[in-house]
């Protein structure tokens, strides 16, 4: 007895690990998703406990599916209205896309060959240290950075390779995944120089196809009787499509000789992080402009 109930306590924990592991791969995962789950086990099956359990979004319960940008794998998370929490994980052989096909010879997602496939339906606190397993890929759909428009699929899933077994399907269907975010900078080609301080102020415009904050910055550049004058700037702006929002920034000199009439060259970096992905979109650009003197 004691060795069972130390072999479940292991199990449990192990799976917890493989569920942090796992996450890594995922992009964005949509907050619309309609579909269902539904998993029975034969008796003795560890992870069902030999139960049967459904799940409709109709019903208010909680399904969310992402994938990896490289379109090798799919999560979908399930939480039950009623307090239950499942995973179940679908992973074509390393270096192939998970497409529409049945899997066979499927191990323990991620710690499978190379050369297997993935697969690991868990939750509720217990999970497999190892498995065998089928699952088919009956649709699937991706959008960018492993959106999941839509899913259906079955498993089979033999915890610890015994004999008897989980199985279960899932359909997931979400809306059209949106644009993925774009970014402009402008940087106009006049700025000034102080005769107060010697510093260079630069200014422009930045454009995006969603609202977010965009983060930009950069250098100017001025060579000057034979001395390299150089300073760095930095700043954010919250932009809006259509609108193209100002910024402006100010470049301090790092050495003595300040900014001065004349051209300098701009360099800018800018980068926002898409509202529905997640990931950083970055845009550089380099500008000559003409300083013109200020007083301040």
């Amino acid at each position: 007895m004691k060795g069972s109930l130390l072999r479940r306590a292991v199990v449990a924990v192990v799976a917890s690990t493989a569920a942090l592991v796992s996450l890594s791969p995922s992009a964005s995962a949509s907050t619309d998703t309609t579909g269902s789950a539904s998993f029975t086990g034969d008796p003795g099956d560890w992870v069902t406990q030999g139960l049967s359990y459904k799940y409709n979004t109709d019903a208010g319960d909680s399904l969310r599916a992402s994938g990896s940008e490289n379109n090798n794998y799919v999560r979908v998370n399930i939480d039950g209205a009623n307090g239950d929490w499942w995973s179940v994980e679908f992973a074509a052989p390393q270096g192939q896309q998970l497409t529409v096909g049945t899997y066979t010879d499927a191990q323990r997602y991620p710690f499978q060959p190379s050369t297997a496939p993935g697969l690991d339906y868990s939750g509720n606190g217990r999970g497999c240290n190892q498995l065998g397993g089928t699952f088919t890929i009956e649709a699937i759909e991706f959008g960018p950075r492993g959106y999941v428009e839509r899913l259906d699929a079955t498993f089979e899933q033999h915890c610890e390779f015994a004999t008897a077994a989980a199985r279960g399907e899932v359909h997931v269907l979400n809306p059209p995944p949106p644009a993925q975010l774009s970014l402009d900078i402008a940087v106009s080609t006049s700025g000034t120089a102080s005769s107060l301080n010697g510093k260079a102020t630069i200014n422009g415009t930045v454009d995006c196809s969603a609202p977010v904050r965009i983060h930009l910055s950069g250098r100017v550049t001025q060579v000057k009787n034979n001395v390299l004058i150089r300073g760095d700037y930095a700043t954010a702006v919250d932009c809006v499509p259509g609108a193209g929002a100002p910024w402006t920034a100010v470049a301090d000199p790092t050495g003595t000789t300040p900014f001065q009439r004349g051209l300098v060259e701009v360099t800018t970096h800018g980068y926002a992080i898409d509202p529905h992905y997640g990931n950083a979109v970055e845009i550089d650009k380099t500008t000559v402009v003409r300083l013109e003197r200020a007083a301040a």
